[in-house]
């Protein structure tokens, strides 16, 4: 017979008692107990099956038959006495469940294993079976490495740089060459963001979809996505108190306080999830202040067929508005790198909220329909003052006393689709059909342009000027609103059992207008459709290795904010073609034993109609048009996973040629702040038990080429390497597991220059950063 087992308490006498108080022995007991058995129940983390935890009971010795057990009456009631006195054990509960799955993951996850999130290709698909390169930064990863921001977890991954962040408060990051700070591609599951910083504690991991992706997101930059993905509730009870100080020098240090902690609400597939996160830092130059606040509670509901999820976060913050320094004849000034250039009065302030729910509905064991909402909104008001020229040899700086007043922006977007699989004939069709729209706005209410004194660098004295107040009409009002609606559909037709091909399109509908001023000036008013296409095909050699192919589309409307330079009153409308990118891609992807994963990429991404001007000698006018190209082709190598049951690693490497092809001033120069080279390496070894507790040590490196600092390419900005270390050691505190983490970022205190807005505002990397948390898990 089978016997139900528990898997945290057992009955005595008819009355359950607890087995034991030790959360470890749970998971472990349950960990094992997870292998025996298929499962029919919805888990709470992968949202996958669960198997009944069930063990066979030994088979009972046989005895000697006595004449008084012949009787069958006798035995049924000997058999009913017995059942009274030892009941049938319960089934083992959804939170049980959900902590034995968790248990079986966990070494997965220290081994760096990339598990990605459906939504960034809005199936459930392997990436050995889809024709297109995604890339992930797993949790683990980010957990050991602690990255700052965005571009600083995004090293791990090739071909990708820094652009313009809006000195120090924006996500900006180049995929394959291209990107901006505004370009909408940094999404939170699958869903844009109009924040300016998109990583914190409430993120797990992040994926990155290569190559143009506007089949599943419409008007987009031809470089691809950045996703980052939520943490979720789940459904067994757990939690951690993390402190953290943090040191750049002697006197410029900063705290951390995490709170995270979730589990079940009753026991029928209801959980909640609750992360608090403060944090307040000296910024590592000669002046300046990070804080910042996040609450984020969550909640969700796993049913048999249907999953449920519902998140908010709340941000507030203040950051240092740093432009970095200047280089003059192409080297940057002769002083210190603490140095700053503005005044102590730069910072951006202001607050986020963002709100997503998202249903998943299971109709049968083929198909499932999918449908989410969005909405994401950001205030910030900043003082900007601004450096407009700099002698070298004098020191003398000339500023400007720049402010912005009322910034708002917001996005709401929603989405549904249905996903599954049918056979025709002996063909199996898996069908991603769907739509989606969105609504985002970005609003400037008061620019402040104001002058000011000059200021020598040389020789700094600082607080002589407060903020400027001085405000410009004819810039204030910016405005800049896009709408898109769209169909999408996409067919993988597996033909055999190796091969498949890839086939889909997207008709997207779309308005944008945008200009600035008191009274209003419209510079951009656009209202188009069209058709993106995508093609593919992938064959697997073997169960772990797949080659692949892909060709893509992206579009992106021609738009400005700011009149166009001697444009005689030109509005950008529906006359000027909007940029469209095409990309071929081919490569290799692997899976080995689900320990070691990657990518291996070549592509070649063409953008044309990007917006040109040309003097018109008889009017005096410049007239523009959509004819200018941009290329750029590479390599990309990107791996992650466990070499050996010690050793875990994450790597990449990038070739990137980024040039412009065809255009009357710029033809032949390479696309600024895109490096041709770029490599990363981070290594992690496991030591296990040493002492009384478990030690992890690790570290790495990342290389990024030169890179032009400006689209003339007047400048280079040099390469670098910039390396890291962390050890982590957990032990337990009574019975509450404890972990203690040394992390040292910039280990050498290299300086180095991440990206560059112009020559007068070139960005630089943090310097050596100590720090050091404890985590109490319970």
């Amino acid at each position: 017979m089978k016997v139900r087992a528990f898997v945290d308490g057992q009955r005595d006498s008819g009355h359950r008692t607890r087995a034991g108080k030790s959360r470890a022995g749970l998971l472990i007991g349950a960990a094992v107990l997870l292998i025996e058995t298929p499962s029919n129940t919805t888990s709470a983390q992968a949202q996958s099956a669960l198997p009944p935890v069930t063990v066979e009971a030994p088979a009972p010795r046989p005895k000697p038959a006595r004449a008084s057990e012949g009787s069958p009456r006798r035995t049924q009631a000997a058999a009913r006495r017995q059942s009274s006195r030892n009941p049938a054990p319960a089934a083992p509960t959804l939170s049980e469940r959900a902590a034995a799955e968790a248990a079986a993951q966990q070494a997965a996850k220290l081994g760096y294993r990339a598990m990605p999130s459906s939504t960034t290709l809005r199936s459930g698909s392997s990436p050995l079976d889809t024709s297109q390169s995604v890339n992930i930064v797993p949790e683990q990863v980010l957990k050991d490495q602690l990255p700052r921001n965005i571009d600083d977890a995004l090293i791990n991954i090739s071909g990708i740089t820094q652009t313009n962040t809006l000195a120090g408060t924006q996500d900006a990051v180049i995929r394959r060459g291209f990107g901006d700070n505004r370009d909408g591609s940094i999404m939170r599951n699958g869903m844009p963001l109009v924040q300016g910083r998109s990583l914190n504690p409430a993120v797990e991991s992040v994926e990155v979809l290569k190559g143009p992706a506007s089949l599943l997101y419409g008007i987009m930059d031809p470089g691809g996505i950045v996703n980052t993905i939520s943490k979720r509730p789940e459904l067994y009870q757990h939690g951690s108190v993390t402190l953290l100080g943090s040191a750049f020098s002697a006197s410029k240090t900063g705290a951390d306080g995490l709170l995270d902690i979730t589990g079940p609400i009753g026991d029928q597939g209801l959980a909640y999830r609750f992360i608090g996160y403060g944090v307040s830092e000296d910024y590592w130059r000669n002046f300046g202040r990070h804080r910042e606040m996040l609450v984020a509670p969550s909640l969700a509901w796993y049913g048999q067929d249907t999953t449920v999820q519902l998140n908010y976060e709340h941000r507030e913050f203040i950051y240092p508005f740093d432009r970095g320094t200047a280089f003059i004849n192409g080297a940057p000034l002769a002083i210190p790198a603490t140095r700053r250039l503005d005044e102590p009065y730069n910072d951006m302030w202001g607050t986020s909220d963002l709100i997503q729910a998202s249903v998943e509905h299971r109709l049968n064991q083929d198909w499932k329909v999918t449908a989410a909402y969005s909405y994401n909104t950001e205030t910030f008001s900043a003082n900007q003052l601004r450096i407009t020229g700099v002698n070298a040899t004098t020191g003398v700086e000339t500023r400007s006393n720049d402010g912005t007043q009322g910034s708002l922006s917001n996005s709401s977007y929603g989405t549904s689709y249905i996903s599954g699989g049918f056979w025709l004939g002996d063909m199996r069709n898996e069908v991603l059909f769907g739509g989606d729209g969105q609504y985002r706005t970005i609003y400037r209410d008061n620019l402040i342009r104001q002058t000011t004194a000059s200021f020598n660098v040389y020789n700094p004295v600082y607080g002589l000027i407060g903020p400027g107040t001085t405000v410009s009409k004819s810039d204030s009002a910016q405005t800049d609103k896009l709408g898109q609606w769209s169909l999408f559909f996409q067919d993988t037709l597996h033909l055999t059992e190796r091969f498949a091909l890839v086939g889909g399109v997207r008709y997207m509908d779309y308005d944008q207008i945008a200009g600035r001023g008191k009274p209003f000036i419209t510079n951009t008013n656009v209202s188009a459709d069209a058709v993106l296409p995508l093609g593919g095909a992938i064959f697997k050699l073997t169960d772990q290795i797949s080659l692949y192919a892909s060709y893509s589309q992206s579009l992106k409307p021609n738009s400005t904010i700011a009149p166009l330079s001697n444009g005689g009153g030109v509005v950008l409308g529906s006359n000027i073609a909007p940029e469209e990118g095409t990309q071929y891609e081919t490569g290799v992807k692997f899976d080995l034993n689900k320990r070691l994963s990657g990518t291996v990429a070549i592509y070649d991404i063409e953008k044309q109609n990007v917006l040109v001007s040309q003097l018109n000698t008889a009017t005096g006018f410049n007239v523009y048009t959509a004819a200018g190209k941009v290329r750029s082709r590479g390599v990309e190598v990107d791996v992650t996973g466990r070499l050996s049951d010690n050793w875990s690693m994450i790597g990449s490497y990038g070739y990137t040629d980024a040039r412009v092809t065809e255009d009357p001033t710029y033809a032949g120069k390479r696309l600024q702040n895109a490096a041709m080279n770029t490599a990363s390496l981070y290594l992690v070894y496991d030591f296990g038990t040493v002492l009384p507790g478990q030690l992890r040590v690790g570290g790495g490196a990342r290389y990024v080429g030169d890179r032009p600092g400006d689209a003339l390419n007047t400048f280079m900005l040099p390469s670098y390497v910039v390396a890291d270390v962390f050890a982590t050691y957990e032990t337990k505190y009574q019975t509450l597991p404890v972990t203690y983490q040394l992390n040292v970022k910039n280990l050498f205190d290299t300086v180095y220059y991440t990206s560059a807005q112009n020559n007068l505002g070139v960005a630089m990397g943090d310097a050596r950063r100590f720090s050091l948390s404890a985590t109490v898990k319970f």
